[in-house]
């Protein structure tokens, strides 16, 4: 297995077939760089789901389109669509008590312009604030509810914004698109919401941001614990059809 770092975050690994070879350190390379890029992997879903669990338990979010004949995996697709498909700074499926600790996506169909999915590096997002919003936060709890999915849950569950990942002992700033932030512990709402506004923007800056370009048999994932993620649909000329995993417990 070779490592290449990437900046600002994530690391292109090679000489592994996920297939075959033996993944067992992967999760070391995750908490460290949040993010490996897999190029190369010619494998169907089967193998995928495969590489899946040996991370881990799979879960699925109820409301997602599973993949016909692998119900632990979804589409995420603009197949078909008339307008491009909105996505915003996240986290994963949040709003439950144990949320995903990983996430990987397959690469089925690569549009010909566009596409990227982008990163934030959530370890450097902490520990580039301020020491007194530092200081202020720690102990500080926020609530992440379900929304955006189709979904008959009205699912909550409350998270330290500061997290120390379990692998790595690194802390990380842990929030989530604003509309599924619903409170933070000891704030008033108008508070809260400003808050993690100036949380979200300050983690998402350029400078904190891997841009990943999709190419034919990529496999990439990541540890949720430690970063964010959207999809940029701008500008997007062709097909992009991804199948995605996630692996639980946090």
């Amino acid at each position: 297995m070779r490592i290449e770092p990437l900046a600002p975050v994530g690391a292109r690994v090679t000489n592994l077939d996920i297939a075959w070879s033996d993944t067992s350190g992967l999760p070391a390379v995750l908490a460290e760089h949040g993010v490996v890029v897999l190029p190369d992997q010619e494998v169907d879903d089967a193998t995928f789901v495969g590489f899946l669990e040996s991370f881990g338990r799979l879960t699925f979010t109820e409301g997602e389109t599973p993949v016909p004949g692998f119900p632990d995996l979804n589409i995420i697709s603009n197949v078909g669509r008339t307008t491009p498909p909105k996505s915003s700074f996240h986290v994963d499926t949040t709003y439950v008590t144990s949320p995903p600790a990983y996430t990987a996506l397959l690469a089925v169909q690569v549009p010909e312009v566009g596409g990227q999915t982008v990163f934030s590096n959530q370890y450097t997002a902490f520990e580039t604030l301020p020491d007194d919003v530092k200081n202020d936060l720690a102990g500080r709890t926020m609530t992440h509810r379900v929304t955006g999915v189709d979904s008959d849950q009205d699912s909550s569950a409350k998270h330290p914004l500061l997290a120390v990942h379990p692998i790595s002992g690194r802390t990380a700033l842990f929030v989530t698109t604003p509309a599924r932030c619903a409170g933070i512990s000891g704030m008033s709402e108008s508070d809260a919401v400003d808050l993690v506004q100036y949380l979200v923007d300050h983690s998402t800056t350029e400078a904190n941001l891997l841009r990943h370009a999709w190419s034919p048999g990529d496999v990439v994932m990541w540890d949720n614990r430690c970063v964010m993620h959207r999809a940029d649909h701008d500008g997007v000329v062709g097909d992009r059809v991804m199948h995605r995993g996630m692996v639980s417990p946090w």
